[in-house]
């Protein structure tokens, strides 16, 4: 399994080369061997997987057409809806949530006849960038399992990283499938808002969250997001009357002639660690040979973003963690002598201190006298940080930087110090409230062997772009790293 291409392997098992359950079994085993030290999966579905795999080697026997993932596993974020089965957002207060109906993503993986494998860890209610906040488990990171696989979907990437699965799904609101992807050693990208339908992914930040695929290579990468993109009536926020597109075709067209920025604020941050600022000039030396014009310019925008991102996503999940009352459904303290009572205990002792902190943050900043202040004031600095990523888009194709300006770190290192975490999205968090894609590769390694990040931003709706410049450097680079499991 390990040397063939998604692309190559669907082939394989629609010529009976390969069968569905030859495949399934082999992640299976892999799960088995690695699972232990990794910790990535809240949940796993492998008999049911097994069965789907046999009905599709049924299929295929009796010569019946097949879905673009036939046979492939899937791991996904458990923040997505998967109906009659658990979907627990790595929450206390959703511990036994069942949803009755499928997201979006789900319901088309399964039409192209994906094989669900299990749910991964995130940090709850995907608050976090290092998956140690979630309730039940700490995720490792599988090139080294003393620190963090990063987050919030390190659940998705660790089982990536660690070849427990060959793709997966995770959601990004301010670097959530990116920063994991760089620390693990491996491609995620974040869509542009409204290409990918959040229809069943349970919300954080509704202007800001957006579902993208992880996998270990640029065309898997690509190729999952054909399927995943689109339109979608039940959700209103997705694109309409976009041309649909196939972003694996040219993807190996070279990258002559292409116009690629790096804003001087990326790379003299002070708190760029200088083993990933040399990575980082490296990778544009190596796109120089490619054929690429790289240049300098300046996007000052992007130094002040943390704050207003702070502030708009922590107000938007406020406003959509108020359903979780404890009354319908979620959660529910033992001792109660009042409704006040019980919404008031149930909601503290449901959800964890991450997602508290955020709760009181978000409702502080819409609150009466400080609304223009904080929230009015963060929205206008959107609109302005929106203007200038487009303005920067009319000179240049691709706009590159780091993913962070830290290594992987220590598990348990940052716990105590939010601040310090939350510093840690510095290059990340603009790309959401700019509605922009942007993808995460590995650039290069640290004299440890950590994998480094490399960022590639494009204009809204240019994944294609995107993934022809990655595709060139992952070529050039061919880089391979070491795995603790």
């Amino acid at each position: 399994m390990k040397k063939y291409s998604i692309k190559e392997l669907v082939k394989k098992i629609q010529d009976k080369e390969i069968s569905c359950v030859e495949v399934v079994d082999y992640y299976i085993k892999e799960i088995e061997k690695k699972e232990d030290k990794i910790d990535a999966f809240l949940l796993l579905q492998t008999e049911d997987a097994l069965k789907k795999a046999k009905e599709l080697d049924e299929k295929i026997a009796k010569g019946e057409k097949v879905g673009r993932l036939v046979g492939i596993p899937i791991a996904i974020k458990d923040n997505m809806c998967t109906r009659g089965v658990k979907t627990t957002c790595a929450s206390k207060m959703l511990e036994d949530f069942v949803p009755p109906y499928d997201a979006t993503v789900i319901k088309k993986l399964e039409e192209e006849d994906a094989i669900l494998i299990g749910k991964t860890n995130l940090d709850e209610f995907a608050m976090g960038s290092s998956t140690e906040n979630s309730a039940f488990k700490i995720t490792k990171n599988p090139i080294d399992i003393t620190r963090v696989p990063g987050g919030s979907s390190g659940g998705s990437a660790a089982a990536v990283g660690a070849k427990m699965v060959p793709l997966a799904l995770g959601s990004d609101t301010g670097g959530s499938i990116r920063q994991p992807a760089s620390f693990c050693g491996i491609v995620g990208m974040k869509p542009t808002y409204g290409l990918v339908s959040r229809y069943g992914l349970i919300a954080f930040g509704s202007s800001l969250d957006q579902i993208g695929p992880f996998s270990m290579t640029v065309e898997d990468n690509a190729y999952l997001l054909n399927i995943l993109a689109g339109e979608d009536e039940l959700d209103g926020t997705t694109a309409k009357g976009l041309d649909k597109k196939d972003y694996t075709e040219n993807i190996d067209s070279g990258i002559e002639g292409m116009k690629i920025g790096i804003p001087k604020e990326f790379i003299e941050e002070e708190g760029l660690d200088s083993e990933i600022k040399d990575v980082i000039l490296k990778d544009i030396e190596a796109l120089r040979q490619l054929g690429a014009e790289v240049e300098e310019f300046s996007l000052p925008t992007t130094k002040d973003g943390l704050a207003p991102y702070y502030i708009i996503s922590s107000a938007e999940a406020s406003s959509n963690l108020a359903r979780f009352d404890s009354i319908r459904y979620g959660y529910r303290t033992k001792e109660f002598t009042s409704v006040e009572e019980l919404v008031e205990k149930s909601r503290s002792e449901g959800f964890g201190r991450e997602v508290k902190r955020r709760i009181m943050l978000g409702t502080y900043a819409l609150s009466s006298g400080y609304y223009d202040a904080y929230y009015n004031k963060a929205q206008k600095f959107r609109a302005k940080l929106k203007q200038d990523f487009k303005e920067a888009f009319k000179k240049y194709d691709i706009i590159i930087g780091p993913v962070s300006p830290i290594l992987p770190f220590k598990i348990g290192e940052r716990c105590e110090d939010p601040t310090a975490m939350y510093l840690a999205d510095i290059y990340t968090i603009n790309i959401n409230l700019a509605t922009v894609p942007a993808l995460s590769m590995p650039g290069g390694k640290s004299s440890d062997g950590l994998p480094i990040g490399l960022q590639l931003i494009g204009d809204v709706f240019t994944e294609e772009k995107i993934y022809k410049v990655a595709y060139a450097l992952e070529k050039k680079l061919n880089l391979e790293f070491e795995r603790g499991v």
